[in-house]
């Protein structure tokens, strides 16, 4: 039987009973991993096991491991690393190889502790009114460098046994407003979204997974594209993205109604996956409820996703780290 069309959170640093049975009868497609889930290695590990032990198989567990703010994972037990944006300008000419290495050495921390799905790269174009939140972690204002950058990170987590999520379908880049906390609205043409900031994401069709956008293009639809169909239609024909396509976080507060109207919503638009952050066990069986299954269709790009997770690339740890740090001084 198919997974539930939907990825689950937990609540602290091991699963509850109460967690356990529920994840069991829920049966989520996958997981994902914040700061509260995470002290150290040895406790990371157990974690990711009881999570897969739940569901009974390999199930995907995901994390936001992108460097700068966005780390899940701390020093000291793990290594830190500054924004990507700051990064690139560190590395001058060798940007993308200075990119490759900071993914391949995050992928070889997350395969360690049992986490194959990292939620990166970005593909969104950085602006001037681009919101700070979002900024940094952006990797350029044009799209040559964006697609560049993409295609490092993307190589670096694979070979370290990781699976990337490209966000944000179909971009994010001239949000102004927090999505964590209102829903942005990008009011420019059509063309000058398909010249620019759509551009990246026409060029990355072929990664495994992505992660959409809560913000509203008004020339496409009023709804956010999480919830339009319409721009659900414009990803999937126009920009030709075919692959598994999750949600971003459905807890944020750009989206409005109940938290499993929102994850219906995104479903009924055409979404694979409604991805749920917060471990919160209500809503948690309130999404599970109104989802369900995935179907025939969300299956298949589900396990054409998972057929690209493969063993890490056997390398020197130690001398990637140290070619790393040279680039990154200058």
């Amino acid at each position: 039987m198919p997974s539930g069309a939907y990825i689950f959170g937990c609540e602290g640093l091991r699963l509850s009973e109460a967690e356990r049975r529920f994840f069991t009868s829920a049966n989520p497609w996958g997981f994902i991993l914040f700061a509260r889930n995470i002290e150290n290695r040895s406790q990371l590990s157990a974690l990711t096991t009881e999570l897969r032990d739940s569901v009974g198989w390999d199930a995907p567990v995901l994390i936001d491991q992108e460097g700068g703010r966005v780390q899940r994972m701390r020093a000291p037990e793990w290594r830190e690393y500054p924004p990507a944006l700051d990064q690139m300008a560190m590395a001058g000419e060798n940007a993308a190889r200075a990119m490759y290495l900071r993914n391949r050495l995050i992928a070889a921390e997350l395969f360690e502790v049992g986490i194959d799905v990292n939620c990166a790269p970005l593909a969104d174009v950085i602006w001037p009114e681009s919101h700070p939140v979002l900024r940094n972690r952006c990797y350029g204002s044009d799209v040559d460098t964006v697609v560049q950058m993409c295609l490092a990170t993307e190589q670096g987590l694979l070979d370290g046994g990781v699976l990337p999520v490209l966000k944000h379908i179909p971009g994010y880049g001239r949000a102004v407003v927090d999505g964590h906390k209102d829903l942005p609205t990008v009011d420019v043409p059509r063309a000058e979204l398909d010249a620019l900031d759509f551009a990246p994401f026409k060029r990355l069709t072929h990664m495994a997974m992505g992660m959409t956008a809560h913000i509203v293009f008004p020339c496409i639809d009023d709804l956010p594209a999480t919830t339009s169909p319409k721009a659900m239609a414009m990803i999937r024909e126009d920009i030709g993205f075919d692959n598994l396509i999750m949600t971003d976080d459905i807890s944020m507060e750009a989206l409005s109604g109940t938290v499993p109207e929102r994850a219906r919503a995104s479903l009924d638009a055409g979404c694979d996956i409604a991805l749920h952050c917060n471990g919160d066990m209500t809503e948690m069986a309130g999404v599970a409820e109104v989802c369900g299954a995935m179907t025939p269709a969300m299956d298949i790009r589900a396990k054409r996703a998972l057929s690209q997770r493969k063993t890490p690339t056997d390398v020197d740890i130690s001398a990637l780290e140290a070619e790393f740090r040279t680039l990154v001084a200058g």
